[in-house]
């Protein structure tokens, strides 16, 4: 299948402010701006067509802690933006979506709570992706905390069957670490689910852009950018130049 290729800014959210984690350790903090809404806005006006958001106190905690914060995002950029962090009940999700959220992110609840996973596909089927997040292969939860017995590629097509579209897959020993993007281990999860799949962790330039979109027809249908374009490693409006050349190659 041929997917659309599309950049998606990240926006980390932490104590209200926009931060970046090195490997998901919330000790290694660095502040990019103390107003996330101004954040989304600049990566609105650089030309971003979608925006990441992650809610890292609600990954923590089990529920969503910033969702005044994204309703508020969600309500001044024009481009959808997907959230994700703590999503772990049907109220969590429903009230994001009303908010103005266009599509919510599933993680931790994919392995611990099948049942609710299965329900919320059911009932917004084209509002759900569910976010892998893996270490050596094995899921982890929790907000990284937890690493379980699941691999990801039996955890996708598993998911898939239930009618999930949408995977954001992350390795997390390329997050933040901007090393490149783990290629080998994304292109096999879309092959095995069969279903899109949105690499997040370690894309630190244009090369690795480059490289995930000639996958595009393997299911390969974008790229999370955190750390590179809060350090200018990449610019926002070349990633996307980029990715909409490589549609039209």
């Amino acid at each position: 299948m041929s997917t659309p290729f599309i950049i998606y800014p990240a926006i980390d959210i932490r104590g209200g402010k926009c931060v970046r984690l090195v490997q998901g350790d919330y000790g290694q903090e660095t502040i990019y701006n103390d107003n996330p809404v101004e954040a989304a806005l600049e990566w609105q006006s650089g030309g971003a067509e979608w925006i990441h958001l992650v809610d890292l106190d609600g990954a923590k905690e089990g529920r969503p802690v910033n969702a005044e914060l994204i309703g508020q995002i969600a309500s001044q950029v024009s481009i959808p933006v997907q959230v994700g962090g703590g999503l772990r009940t049907e109220a969590d999700v429903e009230r994001l979506l009303e908010l103005g959220v266009s599509r919510v992110i599933l993680g931790t609840a994919a392995i611990e709570d099948r049942e609710f996973v299965q329900r919320v596909l059911a009932s917004y089927p084209s509002k759900i992706a569910i976010g892998i997040d893996a270490r050596d292969g094995y899921v982890a939860t929790r907000g990284w905390l937890d690493t379980s017995q699941v691999k990801a590629e039996e955890l996708a097509k598993q998911l898939a069957e239930l009618g999930a579209t949408t995977f954001i897959f992350t390795d997390i020993s390329r997050d933040g670490m901007m090393k490149g993007p783990n290629t080998e281990a994304i292109v096999s999860l879309a092959q095995a689910s069969g279903q899109t799949v949105i690499a997040s962790g370690g894309v630190s330039s244009l090369k690795d852009i480059d490289t995930l979109a000639q996958y595009r027809h393997e299911g390969v249908g974008g790229a999370i950018v955190g750390k590179a374009l809060y350090t200018g490693a990449i610019q926002l409006s070349d990633a996307v130049e980029l990715a909409r050349m490589n549609m039209l190659g």
